[in-house]
């Protein structure tokens, strides 16, 4: 009795507890079970056979199927007929033959005078007069961004006098031309002799000769930067303006600072629609240095006149103008673009490549497929 009962529990304890026979774990560690894996992969193969809507069930079905009715998916997939525009081709080969046109003339007209281009690009009365229009530049935009910051805050004050003021601002000064405003501060002498700093309607302080504090360079700068300031005003109020309102809000119940709202939320927005626009301005206000030869100013163009004027040679000194002109506005150019990608980052959640990384990317992709390609030729 007590070795039956001894047998019964030894069979007991080797057998498998409840809901483990066939548990893929204790058939791996069972005896045989390396012997039983094929079986068990030809049961799961046959398994799957018979599950509907597998491969062996849409083959079945196919042959099945009339003569040419059994079509795979991609002959089901409908095809994109591409679209020729052959007058996108004619209007092209054209756009090329003026070019090559063009660039032929530039090279074999002798009227270019391209020696003497050579000879007057880099000298140095030139080079001083370039330095000139980038004073110019720099000044009349700093001082114009300056005053139209000012008044593009101005605009949207709910102090009514301001407001007044800075339209009354904008509107006289983008309504007189630059070179009438250039002349007239020029010519601000024959209105006032001398300047005084003091109480106003009482006692001055501090005299001096307008003539000796406003020179032709002072002038041309206080011209430039009043006439800029006007549109730089227009420029940055549409960029403040362009800020969702909700966004300040929710930053005042959070009881952030007003400054610090205009710093990281105010000014990052705002700048996305600012630059391209001021970058114009810039831009245009570089090319307009060139109206300040009126009044007799060593910049680029009126130093071009001069040396044109002595020697006769018009073109090839106009050319020299106009490839410097060129240049600083392509480097102007480059600067937005990535002044522009730098403020896109809060819009954007992978910035744009840049040229040079575009251009590193297919130099990489081609090294790639010429790598790829001897290798494939040896299998």
């Amino acid at each position: 009795m007590s070795a039956s009962l001894a047998s019964d529990a030894a069979a007991a304890d080797d057998a498998d507890p409840p809901g483990t026979a066939d548990s893929p774990v204790a058939a791996a560690h069972r005896p045989g079970a390396i012997a039983d894996q094929p079986g068990s992969a030809a049961r799961r193969s046959a398994a799957d056979a018979d599950e509907p809507g597998t491969a062996a069930d849409q083959l079945q079905s196919a042959a099945l199927q009339p003569n040419g009715a059994a079509n795979t998916t991609s002959d089901r997939t409908p095809r994109v007929a591409r679209t020729y525009h052959p007058w996108r081709w004619v209007i092209s080969a054209a756009a090329l033959i003026l070019l090559a046109q063009f660039a032929h003339g530039l090279v074999t007209n002798p009227g270019w005078d391209w020696p003497t281009f050579a000879k007057y690009f880099t000298a140095r009365s030139v080079l001083t007069a370039l330095r000139v229009t980038l004073e110019l530049t720099l000044w009349g935009t700093a001082l114009g961004f300056l005053i139209g910051t000012l008044l593009a805050v101005a605009r949207l004050s709910n102090n009514p006098v301001l407001r007044v003021i800075a339209w009354v601002y904008i509107w006289a000064f983008r309504s007189i031309p630059m070179i009438v405003q250039l002349l007239f501060w020029f010519n601000i002498a024959y209105l006032y002799r001398t300047l005084s700093l003091g109480i106003p309607f009482g006692p001055a302080f501090l005299t001096f000769e307008v003539n000796g504090v406003i020179t032709g360079f002072t002038a041309a700068v206080i011209g430039l930067a009043l006439h800029q300031a006007a549109y730089s005003a227009e420029i940055i109020r549409a960029g403040l303006v362009s800020v969702d309102p909700g966004q300040l809000e929710a930053a005042a119940a959070l009881g952030i600072p007003r400054w610090r709202q205009f710093r990281t939320i105010v000014v990052p927005q705002a700048m996305r629609s600012i630059l391209p626009n001021a970058t114009n301005e810039v831009i245009s206000l570089f090319k307009g240095t060139s109206i300040v030869s009126v009044m007799a100013i060593a910049e680029l163009f009126y130093q071009v006149q001069v040396i044109y004027g002595r020697n006769g040679r018009v073109v090839p000194l106009l050319m020299v103008a106009t490839v410097w002109y060129i240049l600083l506005t392509t480097i102007l150019t480059v600067a937005q673009y990535y002044i522009e990608r730098h403020y896109a980052k809060g819009a954007q959640r992978t910035p744009t490549p840049t040229p040079l990384q575009e251009l590193r990317r297919r130099v990489r992709e081609i090294a790639e497929l010429g790598s790829a390609a001897p290798r494939g030729a040896t299998r």
